[in-house]
């Protein structure tokens, strides 16, 4: 077990097998590696349909996690999360990416697995609902995903959303993928 230094918190972020293999991935597909126009309008999308103050879209790699998409509400109660760039072991998307399927987290604090987690402390993020995104191969590359500073309940409403996003967003990446073919 791993215990961050500075809080004393229990470090459960899952051991991520794909990761070296995501990352080849997204060299080829040209994601992961800087902010992207597109993708961040559609961050945009993602918070107005969940009514969140905070959504991205979320390509983890080995070492790191890069919101090629990010978008907070300009009435978004402040806060330093998300930033474009978070160590692996910050968050919850890494949890998605290595389960391979959505998570709801309505209040982070009512999980020991996920209080611990430095996006509670160091950013205020209290609640989360995020969804894998897989590309034609089958690899899940990264997540949409929105974030909440106040806990809420996102329901089975919010959980079929940010799927059906997942879902879209894949759509157009494979879009992108075949246009490399």
């Amino acid at each position: 077990m791993t215990y961050y230094e500075s809080t004393g918190h229990l470090l459960l972020t899952p051991v991520d097998r794909e990761a070296p293999a995501r990352a080849v991935r997204l060299r080829e597909l040209g994601l992961g590696e800087r902010p992207d126009a597109e993708l961040d309008a559609f961050a945009r999308r993602i918070a107005q349909t969940l009514d969140a103050p905070h959504a991205g879209v979320n390509f983890i790699g080995e070492e790191r996690q890069f919101f090629a998409g990010l978008h907070h509400r300009p009435d978004a109660p402040p806060s330093g999360y998300p930033a474009r760039v978070l160590a692996r072991d910050h968050g919850y998307c890494p949890h998605v990416v290595v389960r391979g399927r959505a998570l709801v987290l309505e209040d982070v604090r009512d999980f020991a697995r996920f209080a611990g987690n430095a996006v509670v402390d160091g950013s205020g993020v209290r609640s989360y609902v995020g969804a894998p995104l897989t590309d034609r191969q089958g690899i899940v590359l990264g997540t949409v995903c929105a974030v909440d500073v106040a806990p809420r309940r996102w329901g089975t409403e919010g959980l079929g959303t940010v799927k059906a996003l997942a879902a879209e967003l894949a759509g157009l990446l494979r879009g992108r993928d075949e246009g490399l073919d």
